[in-house]
């Protein structure tokens, strides 16, 4: 029998994903599931785009440019410009979502068997981009004690060796919800500077930040344009995950000229997506103000009721709406399983994402899950209430095992 690759077998399962089956024996079973394992937020996607797809009057469903559509590209560096990020539609590539940008940008700088850096716990799906692209990622560890703060730069200094190509962070970040300050920016940048390194940075939350705090973008420190590599995507800004709408974004043009090659391997980005994307780029900003407010308070509702249950560890996040919370359970893995496989409080339960998932160290976050408080706060509320009633339970029965 023939047999499948190495790097097949070394992909990761999404820590995101992996207990659907289990939700849906659940679901089987007549309960209901309260889904804080998947950043799918219930904000409806702006009317401009939905309209601009219902009117869509085309004869040929026609390929697009393979760095996307001119007009999308001219209309997304203005919003970049409107956001204090300046850069032309030479600097911008379209991608079929923020995770094929992150692909072309490890495609573009790195070889097989060369290292990238990324403070930890980070978005799963980084491993599985890293497998893929025979890249190794290199952890620092960021602690739920500082509220998943920067790392010293120290910290970062003595892991890079010859093999070292880049940096990548999130900001603000899944799954912990942390916005690196203006301060910690600098900090990287003078770092991949001195290393001669890039910096990439997913940016797919700028505007998901609150208490008055600040995004500062990659883009934004002078003299970092040969270094800086932007990420970006519609799939949150707009609640339109289903769109696969992302970008590459860089002013080292052998960066973008190298990504462009790839572009053209995949011929090209989905033309009705743009076509909403481009649209979307209209949405007032009331719209978003509505958003944040509703977000701020549903990540305030959460953080008060977690708060609530003994034992439990979780610092307020600043953005994203994401939350990584430590609970007094041995293993968040047999938990999260265990909550929709065997448990159920009135006909509910919880399906929660485990985050030893969102750590590439062995051993790490094994007490802990990610929380996206993408429901409404009734909804919220009500799910903290049957983990509370759970967490004493399901001890008792590891207990006596």
């Amino acid at each position: 029998m023939p047999k499948i690759s190495n790097k097949g077998k070394q992909m990761p399962e999404s820590p995101i994903r992996k207990l659907v089956p289990y939700s849906e024996i659940a679901k089987k079973k007549g309960h209901k599931v309260y889904h804080l394992n998947i950043g799918q937020p219930d904000i409806k996607t702006p009317e401009v785009a939905m309209n601009a797809v219902k009117n869509i009057n085309l004869t040929i469903l026609e390929y697009s440019h393979s760095a996307g559509n001119e007009s999308y590209r001219k209309k997304l560096a203005s919003y970049y410009s409107n956001e204090s990020i300046p850069v032309n539609i030479e600097d911008i590539i379209i991608t079929t979502g923020g995770s094929e940008a992150l692909m072309f940008a490890m495609g573009s700088t790195m070889d097989h068997g060369d290292e990238i850096i990324i403070p930890e716990p980070f978005y799963a799906n980084y491993n599985g981009f890293s497998t893929a692209s025979g890249v190794t990622v290199v952890p620092v560890i960021s602690t739920i004690e500082t509220g998943f703060a920067l790392p010293a730069v120290e910290d970062f200094e003595k892991l890079i060796t010859p093999k070292t190509k880049a940096i990548l962070i999130c900001n603000p970040g899944n799954p912990t919800g942390y916005l690196y300050s203006k301060e910690e920016i600098m900090k990287l940048a003078a770092l991949v500077k001195k290393h001669d390194l890039f910096l990439i940075a997913d940016e797919v939350y700028r505007e998901f930040t609150y208490d008055g705090d600040i995004h500062y973008s990659v883009m934004n420190v002078p003299g970092l344009e040969e270094h800086a590599i932007m990420i970006d995507s519609v799939s949150k800004r707009y609640s339109m995950c289903g769109a696969r709408i992302g970008c590459i974004v860089s002013k080292n043009k052998e960066v973008m000229a190298t990504a462009m090659k790839f572009a053209q391997a995949r011929l090209s980005p989905p033309t009705i997506e743009q076509i909403a994307s481009e649209a979307a780029l209209d949405t007032p900003q009331s719209y978003f103000d509505e958003v944040i407010s509703e977000y701020r308070e549903r990540r305030d509702t959460l953080i008060e009721e977690l708060n609530k249950i003994e034992g439990v560890i979780v610092s307020k996040p600043k953005g994203a709406f994401y939350c990584i919370a430590q609970l007094p359970v041995e293993n968040a893995d047999a938990f999260a399983q265990w909550l929709l496989e065997s448990y159920d409080l009135d006909g509910e339960t919880v399906m929660v994402a485990p985050a030893a998932g969102f750590y590439s160290t062995s051993g790490m976050g094994l007490n802990q899950v990610r929380i996206a408080y993408v429901l409404k706060k009734e909804d919220l509320i009500s799910a903290v209430r049957i983990l509370k009633a759970a967490i004493p339970v399901f001890n008792a029965i590891h207990t006596l095992v």
